[in-house]
């Protein structure tokens, strides 16, 4: 099961060193991060988005699975993906896979002009540490949970069909 968890700071910094220290987290085995993304919004409400991945895993499916995400979230698209189709059919696999409706209002709720927020999504955690070395930014946490089920048919969806099995 992965977890994906948010953290919504008051500020349009904060967030992105808050993921400068959950890639130190994963370099020391504490986390163990799929993709790590941060959201931040100016002033003026405009959206900045800076993702990185794990190395093995899907790049590029990362990007479009936090781009989809995104731009179901804030209803932007991220990233230059245009809104068609066949993203609106991703965008509902997404809502149906277990990101509920409940933590998408939260977020949502969360992101507001001068704020930014750091996605997780999180295969492995020891908690204590992570929480020691995270609390220092403060912030509010948000999670919700994949089943591994859920997992495999959002990557399906995002692979077009195929699973991603490495």
């Amino acid at each position: 099961m992965a977890d994906l968890i948010a953290i919504g700071y008051p500020d349009e910094a904060t967030a992105e060193a808050a993921a400068d220290e959950a890639r130190r987290l994963a370099k020391d085995l504490i986390i163990q991060p799929d993709a790590i993304a941060v959201i931040s919004r100016d002033t003026e409400g405009r959206y900045h988005v800076h993702t990185s991945h794990h190395a093995v895993g899907g790049g590029a499916t990362w990007g479009m699975f936090w781009g989809l995400l995104f731009g179901a979230l804030f209803f932007v698209p991220v990233f230059g993906m245009a809104m068609g189709a066949a993203l609106g059919a991703l965008m509902g696999k997404i809502a149906k896979v277990g990101i509920d409706k409940q933590f998408q209002d939260q977020v949502r709720d969360m992101v507001k002009p001068g704020t930014s927020a750091l996605f997780l999504m999180l295969e492995k955690v020891t908690p204590d540490k992570a929480v020691e070395a995270m609390s220092k930014y403060g912030g509010t946490v948000l999670k919700t949970s994949l089943s591994k089920e859920s997992e495999k048919a959002l990557q399906e969806a995002l692979h077009g069909g195929e699973s991603a099995a490495a």
